[in-house]
């Protein structure tokens, strides 16, 4: 077996981001503070970052005011990290919640100091590039040069959540409501959504668990390069009127900040609209499977670093769950693994984009992408020690996975080499 280390020890809470983990140095995991086990509990006050040699142990950013923190993912070249805050001051109407977190960024070089990621605007006609509601899990693109996110709208009654992205441009807003505020980056929301999509078509309810396409975008069938893109997941509802989720491609302009059929800050009775030029297009159609839809624990797509694959869960016709991919140009969905108790975790490629580091039967492993064989890293461990599935995520370098086991009563950051 490869080579395990436990990075933290105590108590505390501690949850890793299903992605971005490593300081593009390698030297730094950065995780959030929730304290229950599964980090479905919003209540951390500190980001933190522990060292992957020292297990020195930094604090880049304590809430106040009665804010919390958490989901933190660090930017691929800057020493800058990325994550959610909640409200300062919340109060009975303006506690956290979906539609009123927000995106801020901190330099690990000057902890505590935090930069507005995404504006907020909540009073009409609303701003061009601010949100009206709140962001969530933010993740640099592969160059740094933009992020995505989910979103849920605070001002209608009738949010759903959206797929957005934010890129470099300040946003200044009114002070007319006093939950407004200014931000360094101008945001938009990429994908459409309805409230009550038709059966059997391809109009989707809800849009989220995103990933940027490829180091440098993917080929089109036409041979030119697509630059910008996301796949996410989409709920469609079924012939048989049953929601299900499926993989979805939206292809996003080099210009963000014009509109197309309607407002990108939305209006009083419509939620914000995607920029001019963006296209969304459904991959798969799994309704007709034994087991339809994406399945399998919570987790994010994820594409290739050549962008000619995107992967995710599903089950086999065992009702096992598996790492399938399907190209962001559609055809057929191709199972990678046949895991015989299923993949058990979210995954991650390496930057070689030759393996994939899951959790299969208790244990860290990699998997060959190519011919799906699975290499298993870590000892089998007690059921209570098993490596949680929330997150296995490779270092720049492809040399360890980081990971979380439940010790010490608490969660533990750890790491194994590959």
């Amino acid at each position: 077996m490869a080579h395990e280390t436990q990075l933290t020890h105590g108590p505390g809470g501690r949850i890793l981001s299903n992605t971005g983990v490593w300081s593009s140095d390698g030297k730094w995991i950065v995780y959030d503070t929730r304290s229950d086990t599964v980090g479905e509990v919003f209540d951390g006050t500190r980001i933190e970052a522990v060292h992957t040699t020292t297990r020195e142990v930094r604090t880049l950013y304590e809430s106040k005011n009665g804010a919390k923190c958490g989901v933190a993912t660090w930017h691929p070249i800057e020493p800058i990290v990325a994550f959610i805050l909640g409200p300062e001051h919340p109060t009975a109407e303006w506690s956290y919640g979906a539609s009123r977190r927000r995106g801020v960024i901190v330099d690990s070089r000057k902890p505590g100091v935090t930069i507005a990621l995404d504006a907020r605007d909540l009073v009409p006609p609303f701003t061009p590039g601010a949100l009206r509601g709140g962001s969530h899990v933010h993740v640099f693109s592969p160059d740094g040069e933009w992020l995505s996110f989910t979103y849920e709208d605070q001002y209608l009654e009738t949010a759903l959540r959206n797929v957005g992205i934010s890129v470099p441009g300040g946003v200044k807003v009114s002070g007319t409501h006093p939950r407004n505020r200014d931000g360094t980056y101008f945001s938009v929301l990429v994908t459409r959504t309805n409230e009550n999509p038709l059966s059997g078509s391809d109009e989707i309810q809800k849009a989220f668990e995103e990933a940027a396409i490829g180091t440098n975008g993917y080929l089109r069938c036409d041979g030119t390069r697509q630059q910008r893109a996301l796949a996410f997941q989409g709920h469609v509802r079924t012939v048989a009127g049953n929601i299900i989720s499926e993989v979805f491609v939206v292809d996003i302009p080099d210009d963000v900040r014009i509109a197309g059929d309607g407002p990108l800050q939305g209006t009083e009775t419509q939620r914000p609209f995607p920029p001019k030029g963006t296209t969304q297009r459904r991959l798969t159609h799994t309704a007709n499977r034994t087991f339809p839809g994406i399945g399998g624990p919570r987790h994010w797509l994820r594409s290739s670093p050549d962008g000619t694959r995107i992967a995710f869960l599903m089950h086999d016709d065992m009702d096992m769950t598996q790492l399938a991919t399907v190209s962001p140009n559609g055809g057929e969905v191709t199972f990678v693994t046949q895991c015989k108790t299923g993949v058990a975790s979210s995954f991650t490629w390496d930057a070689t984009g030759e393996r994939i580091a899951i959790v299969a039967d208790g244990c860290v492993c990699t998997v060959d992408a190519a011919t799906g064989k699975v290499t298993t890293l870590t000892e089998p461990s007690k059921p209570e020690e098993t490596p949680r599935p929330e997150a296995c995520v490779f270092s720049p370098n492809g040399r360890q996975i980081a990971f979380v086991r439940r010790r010490e009563s608490a969660n533990q950051i750890c790491i194994v080499d590959t």
